[in-house]
């Protein structure tokens, strides 16, 4: 309708448009990148190749040496160990961020997958043919249940618990797309375990004598340049 003295036209007014939410990060001309499905997957298989891993030695600790035996050490959770895997999360976001196509490597990612089955499998094999003679911790002292074990794996390699963790931990850090953590877990494991077996060996050696000398001459240590 129009009114009589101002000529305008009168009726209903139109709804103001709502106005599109704000984003502080669209105003700062700031994108945060998707993250791939790639990497996504390489987390998961990560998540799950420890939970596996850590439980299963629990569970075959408990089994071989009673519940009653087995503390959180058989875990094989320290503090170091958080450490590492703390710092393999965060090159692995780090990454995600800044160069998301190092995790876009699927063959890559597949062979560190198969390295983690593989040395999972070593070691848990390593751990059922020992029995009651594996313990997560070196022995000092010569007990009735310690026993020289050369059948199984053992023919093989005189240390596959030791080999089989090297090659898990290392598999961890490939399926990652990890190349910084991959280069500092072989470095910082094989230092440890070349330090680790003379120490053990020395033992082996008292409890057993020249039956394990024979068995050090003829079987390798499992792990590449510790003899």
């Amino acid at each position: 309708m129009r009114h009589p003295l101002l000529g305008t036209s009168l009726g209903k007014e139109s709804p103001p448009r709502a106005r599109a939410p704000h984003s502080p990060s669209a105003s700062l001309g700031l994108q945060i990148p998707a993250v791939p499905m790639s990497a996504r997957r390489q987390a998961w298989q990560f998540a799950a190749a420890l939970l596996f891993f850590h439980g299963s030695e629990y569970v075959l600790a408990a089994a071989f040496h009673g519940p009653r035996n087995v503390t959180a050490t058989s875990l094989l959770i320290s503090k170091q160990y958080v450490l590492a895997m703390s710092f393999a999360m965060l090159e692995h976001l780090t990454e995600i961020l800044i160069f998301p196509e190092v995790k876009e490597y699927c063959f890559v990612s597949n062979i560190g997958l198969l390295m983690v089955l593989i040395g999972e499998i070593i070691r848990k094999l390593a751990v059922i043919t020992a029995g009651r003679a594996f313990t997560h911790v070196i022995r000092i002292y010569h007990e009735d249940q310690h026993q020289l074990i050369t059948h199984g794996v053992y023919r093989f390699m005189r240390h596959p618990g030791y080999s089989g963790f090297l090659i898990w931990a290392v598999g961890t850090q490939v399926m990652l797309c990890n190349p910084v953590s991959t280069v500092a877990f072989t470095f910082v494991l094989w230092r440890f375990f070349s330090k680790r077996i003379p120490y053990e060996e020395f033992f082996l050696r008292q409890f057993f004598g020249s039956e394990y000398e024979e068995y050090a001459q003829r079987v390798h240590s499992g792990l590449p340049f510790i003899k």
